[in-house]
């Protein structure tokens, strides 16, 4: 039962689409009189399409008068704070809320507002390639900050990050041939997550990480077709992170390579390794020799020797 004699702020969000709003904010939108300030406010035609009335006035009410419910329509993102001060007795509503995710929409509109005629010139005059040296550059201010431990830090480089994922998808739906968008970014990794993940959306089993980890791969392998432990893995990378990766991959297969061993000191902890590869650097200083370039040549080689390892032998003659 609805009480009469009160002012209700209906606050609604402009990332749902109008018109679709609560039971509840029906209720009193049906029961009431509606007013809002705004001409052009998003619910407008909605409501008035299902039948409300909306009266247009100059400022928002501060009480409502004896025996009356009047619903005020807040801005689109007003959370009615401002306008309690004002109207202390009121009473917020929330008709439509954002869902997780939804300020996402916020993020692709600027973009569109960015790239479309009368937008900013340097957003216009970019390309994939021109981004791609900031995709990098964020990419480490990324890690940087979570290796700083800054929570503000990393949550701002995340969205500097994000930002770089929307650029790319925004210039690939501009294009005349085979364009796609952010929307197919996400579908397809969500779908990837999910085909990656039986053990959760299916009735595989895998009870712990290391199932998880063998399962991936093995997926993996399967839907690219790749044929050996090493394909897929990207050679641009660093080194050091290459290295790793190659590895870990041959490692999971089950690859058994054979390898130049070279003696080194005793390791025992993440400090050793991390001091042992910096006496290596400062090594190949002493030498005139680029660490980064000499690891990378060695992983190449190795990568030779995975291929290698996986062919099968030629049949005897």
């Amino acid at each position: 039962m609805i009480s009469p004699g009160r002012l209700v702020l209906l606050a609604t969000s402009p990332r749902v689409a109008p018109g679709l709003l609560s039971g509840r904010a029906w209720e009193l939108l049906r029961a009431g009189r509606v007013l809002a300030d705004d001409a052009s406010h998003p619910q407008l035609e909605a409501l008035r399409a299902a039948g409300v009335d909306v009266t247009l006035v100059d400022e928002p009410p501060s009480v409502a008068a004896d025996g009356e419910l009047v619903v005020w329509l807040l801005p689109p993102d007003d959370d009615g704070a401002e306008a309690l001060a004002a109207a202390p007795g009121a009473q917020v509503v929330v008709g439509s809320a954002d869902l997780p995710g939804a300020r996402l929409l916020d993020l692709v509109a600027v973009m569109d507002r960015l790239r479309s005629p009368g937008g900013c010139p340097w957003d216009a005059e970019q390309t994939h390639r021109s981004l791609a040296t900031y995709l990098l550059e964020e990419t480490y201010e990324t890690l940087e900050a979570i290796e700083a431990g800054d929570d503000d830090d990393l949550r701002e480089e995340l969205g500097d990050l994000l930002l770089q994922v929307v650029f790319h998808a925004r210039l690939a739906q501009e294009r005349t041939a085979t364009p796609w968008s952010i929307d197919d970014v996400a579908a397809g990794i969500a779908q990837k997550l999910i085909r990656r993940h039986p053990h959760v959306f299916a009735d595989a089993h895998a009870p712990t990480a290391s199932d998880v980890g063998e399962r991936w791969e093995k997926l993996k392998r399967a839907e690219k077709g790749r044929e050996s432990a090493v394909d897929g893995v990207p050679l641009a990378q660093p080194a050091l992170s290459l290295a790793a990766k190659l590895v870990h991959r041959v490692e999971k297969a089950g690859v058994t390579v054979p390898t130049r061993e070279i003696p080194l000191p005793p390791v025992a902890s993440a400090e050793d390794v991390g001091d042992a590869l910096f006496a290596l650097a400062r090594t190949a200083r002493e030498l005139g020799v680029d660490p980064e370039q000499a690891l990378r040549d060695a992983a190449r080689r190795y990568v030779s020797a995975v291929r290698a390892a996986e062919s099968p032998p030629p049949p005897p003659k």
